[in-house]
């Protein structure tokens, strides 16, 4: 049973879980020789399990009469924990550790992606429609009809994921090299979950003007702009002015797909313990990127008694602000004015919301919110608080990890929201689309499948994207009725240059 304030909680049981315990992320192989015997195999595997790692598999490379290579693979906690497992085995009799893989650098051997051609170049022929001479006639075509570009070019289906690297997970300002990567990672999740192809942006440069002119120099070649991990208050005008000023949608992720999904897994959350958003106390710690796009959302939802928390205590209207979007946070929360600390804040409170740093907050101060709580505590990799204690206080618990349940991702959002943009053709984003947007995730959930471990569905669900890409379309084009303001053809306008023709696209 979870207790509640003291009170032991019916309806909900929730398995416990160590926050440090071995991970696929830090998985390990190591190769090792061994002598023969009727036991080593065995006495390899007791010894990576009495480190704490978690065995995942043992493979006899080579095998002799006298001596064989055995491969040992584990997970592991962290890079300490490798080592002491290698430590482990070298104190077996006979056994010397030949090498340690580490999984993770594998993969990014090389980088995470590679450009592949659509069409086939089998002979002359070929080469002459794809390149030179007959490439000509569609950069032509594209000339005198610049909307030809989405349909005939790479526009039609590409992204640019656009950083500085100066806001890279929680790691802070590592620069654009160091950012690559993460915006490779970001490059595979389009592709895999929405079919959107992707390429990765880093620009050594952390001059809000320049990084805006670079865009807008490379927005021919894109069909939308993901800016990501590009720290605040910049992160914000360079947003506003892209979105302003280029005809395809511009995100940032860091905000409005971390307001979607907590959007999304809060409405099936209030729907597990039974509580209506408009009435609901909700804190927020941290008032930056992410803070400010999820306050923003959620008061478009309905939500009418926010208060947002900085380092210093709550963002209320007494207070001084030298940014916008903390003085639009102090005029349009708290309508109490309260202006005490994040723990004195916590007391009653329904919803907690933290998107800000590891550690700050204990299971006593859970304990201290209304009966039926919701935490999500989204600081990465470590969260706000630890969610075993937060759990013996709380119904729903919700982190950024993919080892607890309720993992609050936004690859649940940008896939297909992006998708759905580009099939409709779309140039803006509206609060309305990205409300629709956080709706169709949680919709995704049914009735009967809802719980307290069960509040956003999987990342690899591909229901999501669909419903998300569908219903983006559907806004766009109720958007564009509303306005008044006619679609993209579907068909290319460019003509047979030889018979004067309309050709179809």
């Amino acid at each position: 049973m979870i207790p509640l304030n003291g009170r032991e909680h019916p309806k909900y049981e929730r398995p416990v879980i160590s926050l440090a315990q071995p991970s696929p992320s830090y998985a390990i192989t190591l190769r090792v020789d061994a002598p023969t015997s009727a036991r080593i195999t065995t006495d390899l595997v007791a010894a990576v399990g009495a480190t704490g790692a978690a065995v995942t598999g043992v493979d006899v490379v080579e095998s002799t009469d006298r001596a064989m290579v055995v491969d040992v693979s584990c997970n592991t906690v962290d890079g300490a924990h490798a080592d002491r497992v290698a430590d482990a085995l070298k104190v077996i009799d006979g056994v010397r550790v030949r090498q340690v893989s580490d999984a993770t650098f594998l993969m990014h051997l090389g980088g995470k992606l590679e450009v592949r051609p659509k069409v086939n170049l089998r002979h002359r022929d070929d080469l002459s429609r794809a390149y030179t001479p007959g490439v000509a006639r569609i950069c032509l075509a594209i000339a005198k009809n610049p909307e030809d570009a989405r349909r005939l070019t790479i526009k039609r289906n590409t992204v640019a994921v656009v950083t500085d690297g100066t806001a890279v997970l929680g790691l802070g300002d590592i620069g654009p090299a160091a950012a690559l990567p993460v915006m490779e990672g970001k490059a595979a999740l389009f592709k895999q979950f929405g079919g959107v192809d992707a390429w990765p942006v880093c620009l050594d440069t952390k001059d809000t003007e320049e990084i805006i002119m670079i865009v807008k120099a490379i927005a021919p070649v894109y069909g939308g702009v993901n800016l990501e991990d590009i720290s605040a208050p910049r992160c914000f005008e360079i947003e506003r002015r892209l979105r302003d000023e280029l005809d395809i949608p511009v995100f940032h992720d860091d905000q409005h797909g971390t307001a979607i999904v907590v959007l999304a897994a809060l409405i099936n959350a209030l729907r597990v313990v039974d509580k209506r958003l408009a009435d609901v106390q909700i804190v927020v710690s941290g008032v930056g990127a992410a803070g400010s796009a999820i306050i923003r959302l959620l008061t478009e939802q309905g939500a009418s008694n926010i208060i947002g928390f900085a380092r210093n205590g709550a963002v209320h209207r007494g207070g001084t602000y030298t940014d916008e979007h903390r003085s639009w946070i102090a005029e349009h929360t708290n309508p109490g004015g309260f202006s005490g600390s994040l723990k004195e804040g916590l007391a009653g409170a329904d919803v907690f919301i933290g998107v800000s740093a590891a550690g700050i907050l204990e299971g006593s101060d859970i304990a201290t919110m209304a009966d039926g709580a919701i935490v999500f505590a989204l600081a990465n990799p470590d969260p706000e608080v630890d969610p075993i204690a937060a759990a013996q206080y709380a119904v729903v618990v919700a982190t950024g990890r993919s080892d607890y349940p309720n993992q609050i991702n936004n690859v649940l959002a940008f896939p297909g929201l992006f998708r759905g943009l580009l099939d409709s053709g779309a140039s803006k984003i509206t609060d309305g689309l990205l409300r629709a947007t956080a709706v169709a995730i949680a919709n995704v959930v049914a009735d009967d499948e809802r719980n307290p471990s069960y509040i956003i569905p999987s990342v690899f669900d591909t229901r999501v994207a669909e419903a998300v890409a569908k219903v983006v379309v559907d806004v766009v084009r109720a958007e564009r009725e509303a306005n008044g303001t006619a679609p993209p053809p579907q068909e290319s306008s460019c003509s047979d240059f030889g018979s004067g023709r309309s050709v179809p696209v």
